[in-house]
């Protein structure tokens, strides 16, 4: 399903690492202790592992959980929670989970929420830092969005280790996407750079599920399970009316796990468009013709569109926004205006309606799935903080939570892979070509 995972992955790859012996008792009365021993095997590429001649070589990454023994004494320990970068589903409910688990489960004194990304951390912006308490977070889990807001941006790791150094913080959660786990990469540098003792935990976040390691990224489900509505919408839509198209843009910069999920759970889409398959407009072989092939076939036709498909046909400059992410040309223009000339130059009636639910589907409260993924990401965060493990995230992993090294989760995107029977049950569920290649 995934490509790029076995051409990233290298043995030693697994290793976590922590700021020093853990020596204080916990105090956890409940549930079994994890040992560092404890590991999910780590099954990648057709061979599933199999190229490690021994059982014992074979990666695994380390199982999450709360420890015996602690590196902070709880009693002393503060820790602080920042969300970053885009809204996704399940913001709030990490940002809970986080604050109840070291509120109840390890009696820290304080939980501070740092206000809007990364910016919260530096004076200049004037972002007033908030204590978290459980009374104030116990039902914004109800809520979609984040309350403590987002910015992107780079910022300083030096100001941002100034600042936490400042707040007297042993553990820093942070909540954000690829951009957000470089950024921790770089706080982690600059800690040990200092020889702090100042844990960073990374709660990986991207509604597009692109996160190497990471299966599936929290948001995910709810964002299926809205894309869905928009596409029965459009499937209504384009049934309304002789030839009728209905066009829907997802989200997905780099990778259409949101178009090709939603696709096979609504039987009702017949092209799905996605970066990792490129296609073409013209020629015998190219959408335009599949299409209308499909409305004298049909009389109707539904078409699902990641964001970023088809940048070889939009000319897009390059340019890049303030997370550095290289600015996408507008394939829903293209496709709505080529798509009009060509039936009116075949001479068909059509009627094409578009639709895009993007900020709608981001800015929701997550669903029932999600929320009880987002509750054992929080408490696994925090029991890894206080463990001292360090520049990790927490993620789930062959039905496991397990602890994965930052410099794993962002070598590199994950990414459809086209020759995956995934994407052939997407192909076969649409019905549309395995190529749209002129």
């Amino acid at each position: 399903m995934y490509s790029h995972l076995e051409e990233v992955f290298a043995p030693g790859d697994c290793r976590i690492a922590s700021l020093g012996p853990a020596k204080v008792a916990s105090t956890l009365s409940s549930g079994r202790f994890i040992s560092d021993a404890d590991g999910v095997l780590v099954s990648i590429g057709k061979g599933g592992g199999r190229r490690r001649k021994a059982v014992g070589e074979r990666p695994v990454f380390e199982l999450a959980g709360p420890r015996q023994k602690l590196f902070f004494d709880p009693s002393k320990a503060k820790c602080a929670v920042v969300t970053c970068g885009g809204l996704c589903p399940g913001l709030n409910d990490v940002t809970r989970a986080i604050v109840m688990a070291a509120h109840h489960n390890y009696r820290v004194p304080a939980v501070l929420g740092i206000r809007y990304g990364l910016q919260g951390f530096i004076p200049r912006y004037g972002h007033e830092i908030v204590e978290l308490t459980p009374q104030q977070v116990s039902e914004i889990h109800e809520f979609g969005g984040t309350v403590l807001g987002t910015s992107r941006g780079p910022q300083a790791a030096k100001e941002i280790v100034d600042a936490l150094e400042r707040l007297n913080v042993s553990v820093l959660f942070m909540l954000g996407g690829d951009g957000t786990m470089r950024a921790a990469q770089r706080v982690v540098a600059e800690v040990s750079r200092r020889k702090a003792r100042i844990a960073v935990i990374g709660i990986p976040k991207t509604i597009d599920n692109d996160i190497m390691f990471v299966s599936p990224s929290f948001g995910f489900d709810t964002a299926v399970d809205k894309a869905t509505e928009a596409i029965r919408c459009a499937h209504t839509e384009a049934l309304g009316a002789p030839n009728g198209i209905g066009l829907v843009k997802l989200m997905g910069r780099e990778s259409g796990f949101i178009a090709a999920q939603s696709s096979l759970a609504l039987k009702d889409v017949n092209f799905v468009l996605v970066p990792e398959d490129k296609f073409d407009l013209h020629g015998e072989n190219g959408l335009l013709a599949a299409l209308t092939e499909r409305l004298a076939r049909r009389g109707h036709a539904v078409i699902v569109c990641a964001e970023g498909a088809g940048q070889n046909i939009t000319g897009a400059g390059g340019d890049t926004d303030a997370s550095g992410n290289v600015k996408l040309g507008d394939i829903c223009s293209v496709l709505k205006s080529e798509i009009t000339r060509h039936l009116k130059e075949k001479g068909v009636d059509f009627t094409l309606k578009f639709i895009d639910p993007s900020y709608i589907i981001r800015s929701v409260p997550a669903n029932s799935n999600d929320r009880i993924y987002c509750g054992f990401l929080g408490q696994n965060a925090v029991h890894a903080g206080m463990a001292g493990k360090t520049n990790m995230v927490v993620s789930r992993w062959n039905g496991q939570y397990v602890h994965i090294p930052l410099s794993l989760v962002t070598r590199a995107r994950k990414r459809i892979d086209t020759n995956s029977n995934f994407w052939r049950a997407v192909l076969e569920s649409t019905g549309q070509p395995h190529s749209l290649r002129a």
